[in-house]
């Protein structure tokens, strides 16, 4: 069965100017549908970089990147595009929630982007998405009107309304409280349990331990991956 994530040798480098960043160094793991995944280290460690690649918000520099086997680094930028927008949902650490506009409005705007989706199809697929984040009743609310934490329901609901393969969240209780932060993590354990795979990359070790698996970066290399550690015990 093809894995949902397949990384091999994966590498980045960035030149600013003379010098050479080597952000990234030769990462490799498979990730399958299903799983629930975080990605932890220090700063500068490359998990912001490698939440990009796989997002496909940048291209690597080195190795290859198969996403729910599609080889990534062979697509040109319009694919890449179409790849990203189709088969993932991101999740933020700020909500990027349009103020003006509802809850609803807000969950159906990707759908909108997407092209080819009649409006009253869109607010049905919304609708049923924040129903899925427990905010159905909450549709018809502006951003200003909600809490920080449905705030990022609705950003969640709007990653979801796409029904992408993938759900990534990059540091998705950053702007949140202890209390609210557990309470989002609990949605997401959810989600996962439901099917959806997941990869978050956190900081925090108690956000972390949501997760069934962690991937530990440092210095562009990763140095743990708890997957190993079963595979060890069994």
């Amino acid at each position: 069965m093809n894995a949902m994530i397949s990384v091999r040798h994966l590498a980045r480098i960035y030149r600013m100017g003379e010098v050479e960043v080597r952000a990234l160094q030769g990462v490799s793991f498979d990730i399958q549908r299903g799983e629930f995944v975080a990605i932890m280290g220090p700063s500068g460690s490359g998990k912001s970089t490698l939440m990009n690649l796989i997002g496909c918000l940048d291209t690597p520099t080195g190795g290859h990147y198969r996403l729910d086997g599609l080889p990534i680094e062979r697509l040109d930028p319009a694919l890449l595009a179409a790849v990203r927008n189709k088969k993932i949902g991101f999740v933020f650490q700020q909500f990027h929630l349009l103020a003006r506009k509802t809850a609803l409005e807000n969950v159906a705007l990707p759908l909108a982007y997407r092209g080819g989706v009649p409006r009253a199809e869109q607010l049905e697929r919304a609708a049923v998405a924040l129903e899925r984040v427990g905010l159905g009743h909450r549709k018809d609310h502006r951003p200003w009107e909600l809490s920080g934490g449905q705030q990022q329901r609705v950003a969640i609901a709007r990653a979801l309304v796409t029904d992408p393969a993938l759900l990534l969240a990059d540091e998705p209780t950053g702007a949140l409280d202890t209390r609210t932060s557990a309470e989002l993590m609990e949605l997401l354990s959810e989600l996962n349990q439901s099917g959806m795979t997941i990869v978050l990359v956190t900081h925090e070790h108690d956000i972390a331990r949501y997760a069934r698996r962690i991937l530990e970066l440092r210095d562009g290399l990763l140095i743990h991956d708890t997957a190993e550690e079963r595979h060890d015990r069994n």
